[in-house]
This record gives structure tokens, sequence and C-alpha cells, in this order.
């Protein structure tokens, strides 16, 4: 089964309130069987015109496991803290390259 990953592309307009959040989701991410692999950081645009303004990118086991992540009561509570803190937040879910057998 393939892993799954979680791209956010976020603006933060309050840095104070978006601590909570960023106090609470790694514990709904992990409890999903997560783990970030970007948090922020330096990047740039290769190609294309797209703009971010900060990136997160978190791995799990499985498209389901990342559902159930995004679903789950925990994880509500987190964006719950986050109302208010962003511009923009767009997440979006894709489904990872299977392995090779």
């Amino acid at each position: 089964m393939p892993v799954a990953y979680v791209i956010v592309d976020m603006k933060v307009s309050d840095a104070e309130q978006y601590k909570q959040y960023m106090a609470a989701a790694p514990a709904a991410v992990a409890a999903a069987g997560g783990e970030y692999l970007v948090r922020g950081g330096k990047f740039e645009t290769l190609e294309g015109e797209w703009k971010p303004v900060r990136i997160a990118m978190l791995k799990f086991p499985s498209y389901d496991a990342a559902k159930t992540f995004y679903d789950a009561e925990m994880y509500r509570a987190a964006r719950a803290k986050r109302a208010g803190a962003t511009e923009f937040f767009n997440m979006v879910l894709v489904e990872g390259v299977a392995a090779p057998v």
C-alpha cells in the first residue's frame, strides 16, 4: 500500500495564535502514524507561477491514515486553535507512488 502525503501552503497572519496550532498539531499527526517532512524552511519556486508563503509536508503510512488524521477529533481541536491565525491555509492530500515489489 502506498504512503500518502499532505502538502500545505499557508500564510500566517497572527503568529502568536498560530503557535497554539503548532503546539497541538504534531500530536494529532503522530496519533495517525504521520510525520512532518517539511515545516517551514528555505524554498524557492523553480518553475511556474506558484508563489507559496510557508510550506509544510507530512507523510502518512496510507491515504486512509491521512484521512483519519484530518477527520479525527484531535486534529479538529488543533484546527480550531488555528482559526483566524492565517490569511489562507491550503491543504491537499495525495497518494504516493507504490514501491516496486
